[in-house]
């Protein structure tokens, strides 16, 4: 067979991977190569409605989907091919209280993000869109930079686009296989010959589960049934329509070419496409409609546009369209590959084009991309997301979801009970009310008797609000126990772990074994790419802990930057964690241990082994409440025996169990930050108030040590601020901080202490509004004033952890 060479070699011809060439050829990059098995467009792209929306809860994702908005307005102009882009603009209709509120939320929320929205009347809206019905309309919200396009015009304008910039793109060349040596793609087996490329990207769509598992993966993308309808023209039919969705009634709508609407949904019960396997090339195909189960949406999209019921039918698509594990794309390198980048899973793929493969092709050319993507990361992923018994079950979920009410705090219910700690059903009989996080169940807060233990949420009181209330000032008062069994845990060993560990953190990792040590790691730009904690256990041996849903990526950062003599090894099941805290803590714990915890014999940030009963226990006094306490590591076959022993030892102390919802309120109190919220790649140390924790004088070159030098010896122009109100309000992160009637920042992540009784906040400010101590916060439209104040609120000596 004949052999070929590119640069980039790109997997996949819809539009995401016309786009990824699009971009690098753009770029400058040279020996841009895209294959695709069929013709361009002809596996979900052509049959997609053709909706262009920008807002989405994450920032970067908005920005991401802003930049696709900005490609298409100069598309056309650049490659001389039309694709109909209409920036018509684009409504969502709230008919009911619940639904307002919502959509003052996420108008909030387009603020804070830059991206115009605007809350309107229901009848202003029917201005917009003539076709709606306004009874029992309370209003909507209307966003003038959104629209709709041809998808198939849109996806042959950027291939057009790509070709013009010099990249290769050749159809009808199938995949066959791959030849991996030490951990990069070295051939791509093709119906035309074997191709070499210095980067592989799969942009594969529905097929990405079945090209991945020729390398060994289970990627988590997969597809699943979506109807829509094609009406028959309707006369009079006007001009420059909006889109519109109705999320109450589960529906949306496009304007068509020839005076139609396209009308589609989410139904409950959709159905997997491809979970046994993609049946034969599936090459521009449809599958049977199945009216029966569109049937409901339709009788909901003639109440909000009751001329469908005077229109006929022109044609019903049911097409497969892409999915993912949690219902977001699928983007970013592959742990263990060097060469090979995933990108794929786009359930809105043509609403994020254009920007996605702008990304990709940074992540390619320059290690990253402009915007750090964590809410879209592959890495956000563990092996099981990618199994046909997790996520088919949970896309079917995500699916009926897409429109229903999802109160802040909402949980999956499909593919649960996955990840048990060994306390699991203790706590289950104590009124755990459980949240999951990377498959494993974890207490959210805990019901008393008489309260059920199933999750009580709203937009502005929940109900679970006084029982996390009364956890965190147990926190404050007494003694707790909480299980954090699923912290993601390492041990970094070998010759070389020192020295590996040095170059990674910006602290000195070079400290008397036992030592605790909270620490960054950074990349070389100074963003923050791991928040963790390590342990020196001896002189090179390092027990590294990180959220249960940053363990995949934290792991593959670290191995990215091992020497040959330095391993890296996962060891999260083989310990249960168990966090004991609280003033009482140490009274509890010298009851249940034959060992001195005295402060003088076991101080702040140091590990040691002990026993509580007859169990071995790693215990390490740090924690994420802002009080004395210990995080007990624990062989996990002596978990349940240690927290019987901490529960009877307990018992005199008032001691009992809290949730992560109770941690949350606790630690931004103390000020304790949360990566992928307050800290992220976007951000450095020096900026996130993090400074202490970066070692210049102790220490030689780590990555990040230049910026973050230039950073403390030059000042930063932005900074992370805390910010305060004495009204309870309900906040949930990513609100506009104004200042003067402008948005100046927005709330990092947010919520409410219970022991100093007031809202607290987090935003980064830039350098002219430092000395600006009164701000505004908008929450569902509405504005409060609140205190910019030195964090943390609680215990700024630290004399509560050190006592």
């Amino acid at each position: 067979m004949a052999q070929h060479s590119a640069k980039h070699l790109i997997i996949g011809g819809g539009i995401i991977g016309c786009s990824i060439a699009y971009h690098l050829a753009k770029r400058g990059e040279k020996g841009v190569v895209l294959l695709e098995k069929a013709n361009l467009t002809e596996g979900a792209t052509w049959h997609a409605a053709g909706l262009v929306g920008q807002l989405r809860s994450s920032r970067n994702t908005t920005r991401m989907l802003q930049k696709s908005v900005s490609m298409y307005d100069s598309l056309a102009a650049e490659t001389g091919l039309e694709c109909d882009w209409k920036k018509t603009g684009s409504l969502r209709l709230a008919a009911s209280d619940d639904r307002m509120l919502e959509a003052r939320r996420l108008t909030t929320m387009a603020r804070s993000f830059g991206l115009e929205m605007h809350m309107i009347t229901a009848d202003e809206a029917r201005d917009l869109f003539p076709y709606i019905a306004t009874d029992g309309l309370k209003g909507a919200a209307f966003i003038p930079s959104d629209g709709h396009v041809d998808p198939g015009g849109l996806c042959q304008s950027i291939a057009a686009g790509a070709r013009l910039h010099g990249a290769t793109l050749k159809q009808q060349v199938k995949v066959l296989d791959f030849t991996v040596q030490g951990g990069r793609i070295t051939g791509v087996e093709t119906s035309e010959g074997t191709w070499e490329a210095e980067t592989i990207t799969l942009a594969t769509g529905m097929w990405s589960r079945e090209i991945g598992a020729k390398l060994g993966l289970t990627i988590p993308a997969c597809a699943v049934e979506h109807q829509y309808i094609v009406t028959e023209p309707i006369p009079g039919f006007p001009d420059n329509l909006p889109t519109l969705r109705d999320p109450d009634r589960l529906v949306y709508y496009k304007p068509d070419a020839g005076g139609r609407l396209v009308i589609g949904g989410y139904e409950d019960d959709t159905q997997p496409f491809g979970n046994n396997g993609i049946p034969g090339e599936f090459v521009r195909q449809l599958l049977p409609d199945n009216l029966e189960r569109f049937a409901p949406l339709a009788d909901l999209a003639a109440i909000t546009t009751p001329i469908i019921n005077e229109v006929g039918i022109r044609q019903v698509i049911n097409g497969p369209i892409p999915y993912s594990a949690d219902g977001d794309f699928v983007m970013g390198p592959v742990p263990g590959f060097d060469n090979l980048m995933l990108a794929t899973g786009f359930l809105y793929g043509i609403a994020a084009g254009g920007g996605a493969g702008e990304m990709i092709a940074e992540w390619l050319t320059e290690g990253r991309p402009s915007l750090d993507l964590w809410p879209l990361d592959n890495r956000r992923f563990g092996a099981h997301h990618g199994t046909r018994a997790f996520m088919y079950p949970r896309a079917v979920e995500h699916y009926a979801h897409h429109y229903k009410m999802r109160y802040p705090g909402a949980e999956a219910q499909a593919a649960r009970g996955l990840r048990l700690s060994p306390l699991y059903e203790r706590l289950k009989a104590k009124g755990a009310v459980y949240g999951s996080k990377n498959g494993w169940e974890r207490p959210l807060w805990f019901a008393p008797d008489g309260v059920d233990a199933v999750d009580q949420l709203d937009f502005l009181n929940p109900g679970w609000w006084p029982y996390g209330d009364a956890e965190q000032k147990a926190v404050r008062g007494g003694v707790t126990l909480c299980d954090q069994s699923s912290f993601a845990k390492f041990e970094l060993a070998g010759p070389g772990a020192l020295a590996a560990i040095q170059r990674l953190a910006v602290s000195n990792m070079d400290k008397p074994i036992g030592t605790v040590i909270y620490t960054q790691l950074c990349n070389e730009r100074g963003g923050i790419e791991a928040d963790v904690t390590i342990s020196r256990l001896a002189e090179n041996l390092f027990y590294i802990v990180t959220g249960a849903g940053f363990g995949v990526h934290d792991s593959d950062w670290i191995a990215q930057h091992l020497p040959a003599d330095a391993i890296l090894t996962e060891v999260t099941s083989a310990r249960a964690v168990i966090n004991i805290a609280g003033p009482r803590a140490r009274d509890v714990l010298a009851a249940s241990s034959e060992n001195d915890v005295s402060n003088v014999a076991f101080p702040f940030a140091r590990t040691a082994e002990i026993f509580i009963g007859a169990a071995p226990v790693r215990a390490i006094r740090i924690g994420y409440v802002g009080e004395l306490g210990w995080e007990l590591h624990i062989p996990t076959e002596f978990a349940v025996h240690v927290y019987d022993i901490l529960c009877e030892k307990g018992a005199a102390h008032g001691i009992r169990d809290i949730g992560y919802r109770a941690i949350d309120g606790l630690r931004l109190e103390k000020g304790y930050l949360y990566w992928s919220a307050d800290i992220t790649p976007d951000y450095s140390p020096i900026e996130a108030g993090l400074g202490p924790r970066v070692h210049l004088k102790s220490k030689g070159d780590f990555l990040g040590r230049a910026v973050l030098e230039a950073q403390k010896t030059g000042g930063v122009d932005r900074r992370l601020c805390c910010f305060t109100s004495a009204k309870r309000l309900p906040l949930y992160g990513g609100e506009a901080i104004l200042q003067s009637g402008g948005v100046v920042s927005l709330a990092t992540s947010a919520g409410y202490g219970a022991h100093t009784g007031q809202s607290i906040l987090y935003g980064y400010l830039e350098r002219p509004q430092w000395d600006t101590v009164d701000f505004e916060l908008e929450a569902f439209g509405e504005r409060h004033p609140i205190t910019r104040v030195n964090a943390p609120v609680y215990d700024p000596e630290n004399a509560r952890l050190k006592d």
